[in-house]
């Protein structure tokens, strides 16, 4: 077990990536090198170290929710959703005072019976959100989250909007070709259609970004474009995205196209609101005959495009 333990930790100690593991006791447990070279701060100063503590040292914004934050394992609260590959954008604080922007992604660890009992984060410096590219550097690009996963995922991400974080928004997505092919081909054929049309949109999503299944035939994203006009170009894109999926069924090509409600988070409202803003331009979308991308802007919802 000792070879095997000492085989392990040079394994991560080898990544370029920062990684940190967290006890179920909420304090950090093993620190790579990656991560010492990173943030400035070397493992001597952090094992042992409640992970709350250690990471507030380092992340800018003190009022960020870390997971075991209350070291209790039935109180973990993942940052970034449960996936590795979902990650949040964040300002580390090197212990030399200059902070650069990375990408943290964060995993829940479970035993063998599902019980929490830690976590583990994967960190590295990023370009500014702007310059991030689309496309295959987004990993697990392919794999939509499920509803309670990215319902979580928003609200955490909400919160630290509401915190004065990274800006926010959310794209709410009906594939229009969905409840007739349900209707006429089958259940199967439509949960076949949906996976394709999530791992096409999937593949156009920036880092940081994610999607997830929103009722039978629907998907949210969760992105952090840094303007309305950048979200509602954005869903532009993605909808063109999906008209090119190669779909087909037994044999026949269908063609698929999303309706889109983009709605980017303003000062002063709930989740609710902005989930209900996209909704209501989804809608508007859908009314206009499908095929459109609807933006809500502020307290009110702007004509399909």
């Amino acid at each position: 077990m000792s070879d095997s333990t000492e085989l392990l930790e040079a394994a991560l100690d080898s990544l370029p990536e920062g990684f940190a593991l967290v006890g179920q006791d909420g304090n950090v447990a093993f620190w790579n090198r990656a991560a010492a070279a990173i943030t400035g701060y070397p493992a001597a100063d952090l094992l042992g170290r409640p992970a709350a503590e250690a990471l507030r040292a380092m992340v800018s914004g003190s009022e960020r929710r870390w997971p075991l934050e209350n070291s209790s394992p039935s109180k973990v609260t993942p940052i970034a959703g449960p996936m590795v590959g979902h990650g949040s954008l964040i300002q580390i604080r090197h212990r030399l005072g200059h902070e650069l922007p990375a990408m943290m992604h964060m995993l829940v660890l479970r035993d063998g019976l599902g019980s929490r009992i830690g976590f583990a984060a994967l960190f590295h410096p990023t370009e500014r959100l702007d310059a991030l590219p689309h496309g295959d550097s987004n990993e697990n690009s392919g794999v939509a989250a499920s509803q309670a996963e990215i319902q979580d995922r928003l609200e955490t991400e909400f919160e630290d909007f509401a915190q004065g974080g990274v800006p926010f928004g959310t794209l709410w997505i009906t594939v229009d070709q969905a409840r007739d092919l349900r209707r006429t081909h089958g259940a199967g054929a439509c949960e076949a259609m949906l996976d394709k049309v999530a791992h096409v949109l999937g593949a156009g999503l920036r880092p940081g970004e994610e999607i997830g299944r929103w009722g039978d035939d629907e998907f949210l994203i969760v992105s952090h474009e840094r303007s309305a006009g950048m979200l509602a170009a954005h869903a532009q894109a993605l909808a063109g995205m999906a008209r090119t999926a190669d779909f087909r069924w037994w044999g026949d090509r269908v063609s698929l196209t999303v309706s889109i409600g983009a709605a980017q988070a303003v000062a002063n409202e709930s989740l609710g609101d902005l989930l209900e803003r996209a909704r209501e331009a989804m809608r508007i979308s859908m009314r206009a005959g499908g095929n459109h991308v609807t933006h809500a802007a502020g307290g009110h919802t702007c004509s399909p495009s």
